[in-house]
């Protein structure tokens, strides 16, 4: 996306000068940055706490992707043959033997905390401003510092915090528990100060009022969880912090704010959020930017469509996928019933009306379709959860084998590692070891793969992708509302927003754009499913299953396990360097 957010040139300059002043490690230093040296422009320290945002931290698989999906029954990272063992770092996340040094636990812990300390920088930055944005600046550093706390104690249950005004300020501990209700008051104050979007040279790249309702309604969704983790049930009626009513009627309130408001629409075509030109959505309230720098991936990245490809799937001839993640059975079987939802697949048909069916029947598909930066030919993969066998192009001296006539030919794939077993990607994983998600080389093929978000092989390069990463987008907001009205015990209101988000998503022209169909009755089962098939890997399941009571049960090379892993440890390396932190309860 090309973006006008702030003064995308300083953007790039910032990077270098935080990396400056920065920590040189988070596992010697915990929030060890000098607050006294901050940018001087308060525009470049703001632009530098949003690209924390896409410095891995919440584009990355290996980052808050893999705590809130890889945890979850959504998705799963299984070695395949002699590739993604490492250690065991990301079997251990689904397989629920995480602890102290894992490094996607140690990782994300790094760059959260990176996000706290760029928004302080931020914060006392603008704070030393007289410019005429000073307020505006202020207020959305502050809603970023909110965002990166949130959801670092809803993680790891406690966050640090020093006085971006005091250089000799010690470090603070926020715990979820004492924290969440600050945190609520704290975004609600900023309101008044931060821009509508579209107004003030904003959009769904920066901390608008909207991002503020959306990260509202969240916190008020799952604060009866975060104040008392490890129970057994919530109560989310409790009264609200503020504003009158119960937890659920606040999540009502703000959800009400932006369903209402005319720059939002539900997108007919649901896989468009997740599309590379998905800046012109009309679902998109709060979002990562990413910007495509030539042989670079700094600024952007394409996990979350690479990571589920074949290696043999290939949409340019100089990009590949890493056959790496997919989802577990019960996600998958989770839809029975539901497999014509629009949300579930999607067939790509190309400009002259040819559609990629992926069943064998494609002979050719038209080689018209370039990539930016390259002008070789692009091979469109359809979207969704890909199930079966699967079929594309090959490469010969480096370029797609074409037609007589210059069209992409069409073979049956095989797995690129074990070239004689075919691509079928099977809805069964069948571990050898039901508690291990350890595949051999014969093995390689399993798992029904998510093409949710679109691959960018812009630039020939598999890192970079112009895609901007939604964080709240009004289907969450429909979600979130559904929820709150179920909680309420308001089941009939409850149904009509999860089935304004069925039927407000048609098929593809080969269907007739045919709309979804509604269901008739809603019970908590049926609404965590319909949560799921809403929204699948971004990054909100995690806190729907500890919701829902799902979360501790066993599942796919997962055992039963105990509340207290219903947040992550705080690593070692930073109770090694810092006595202000103490080890969270069973680890």
């Amino acid at each position: 996306m090309k973006s006008k957010f702030l003064n995308i040139n300083k953007i790039v300059l910032s990077f270098a000068v935080l990396a400056l002043v920065g920590c040189t490690n988070l596992d010697e230093k915990v929030i060890d940055e000098v607050l006294g040296s901050e940018v001087a422009d308060p525009e470049a320290a703001l632009a530098a706490a949003y690209s924390q945002l896409g410095e891995g931290t919440f584009v990355d698989h290996g980052s808050v992707f893999a705590l809130q999906e890889y945890s979850t029954d959504e998705a799963i990272l299984p070695t395949r043959g002699s590739d993604w063992g490492d250690g065991g770092k990301w079997r251990a996340m689904h397989e629920f033997t995480w602890d102290a040094n894992n490094d996607v636990v140690k990782t994300t812990w790094n760059q959260l905390n990176f996000g706290i300390t760029k928004s302080l920088t931020a914060i006392s930055s603008a704070n030393k401003s007289t410019g005429a944005n000073k307020a505006l600046f202020l207020a959305e550093a502050k809603g970023l510092l909110a965002f990166y706390t949130y959801t670092t104690i809803d993680l790891f249950g406690q966050a640090p915090y020093r006085d971006p005004d005091n250089i000799n300020a010690p470090i603070q501990i926020r715990k979820a528990e004492t924290t969440i209700d600050a945190l609520i008051t704290e975004v609600e104050g900023l309101i008044p100060n931060l821009a509508d979007i579209k107004t003030q040279n904003t959009h769904a790249g920066r901390f608008t009022k909207q991002a503020a309702y959306a990260l509202l309604a969240d916190m008020y969704l799952n604060r009866a969880v975060l104040k008392n983790r490890t129970a057994s049930s919530f109560n989310f009626l409790e009264q609200a912090v503020n504003g009158g009513g119960t937890d659920m009627d606040r999540v009502i309130y703000y959800s009400d704010l932006l369903i209402n408001n005319p720059n939002f629409s539900l997108e007919s075509n649901y896989f468009h959020n997740f599309d590379i030109n998905n800046h012109t959505s009309k679902e998109m309230i709060f979002t990562i930017v990413q910007k495509k720098i030539a042989s670079s991936d700094k600024g952007s990245d394409n996990d979350l469509a690479y990571m589920s490809m074949e290696r043999i799937q290939k949409p340019s001839p100089d990009n590949r996928g890493t056959n790496a993640n997919c989802v577990t059975p019960e996600f998958y079987y989770s839809w029975n019933g539901n497999f014509d939802d629009p949300r579930f697949h999607r067939y790509y048909q190309y400009d002259d009306g040819t559609w990629f069916k992926n069943d064998g029947t494609d002979v050719s598909v038209p080689s018209t379709s370039k990539v930016e930066g390259t002008g070789k030919p692009w091979f469109h993969f359809n979207r969704g959860l890909q199930v079966g066998q699967q079929y594309g192009p090959k490469i010969t001296n480096g370029n797609f084998e074409l037609t007589s006539d210059g069209r992409i030919k069409v073979f049956k794939l095989f797995t690129e590692k074990n070239t004689t077993l075919a691509a079928d990607f099977t809805p069964e994983l069948n571990f050898d070891n039901p508690s291990e998600a350890v595949f051999t080389q014969a093995q390689i093929n399993r798992g029904v793969r998510n093409f949710k978000f679109e691959f960018d092989p812009g630039l020939g390069n598999n890192g970079t992708s112009g895609m901007d990463v939604p964080l709240y987008r009004l289907g969450t907001i429909y979600m979130m509302r559904a929820e709150a009205y179920f909680r309420s015990g308001n089941v009939g209101a409850a149904l009509t927003d999860v089935n304004k988000l069925r039927t407000s998503r048609t098929r593809e022209a080969l269907f007739g754009n045919a709309p979804g169909v509604a269901i008739a009755s809603l019970d908590a089962n049926t609404l965590f499913k319909e949560s799921g098939y809403e929204l699948y890997w971004e990054m909100y399941r995690r806190k729907a299953m500890i919701r829902f009571g799902k979360f501790d049960l066993p599942g796919t090379a997962k055992p039963a396990s105990q509340p207290y892993r219903r947040i992550f440890p705080i690593p070692q390396a930073t109770l090694d360097a810092s006595k202000d932190f103490s080890q969270n309860p069973g680890y």
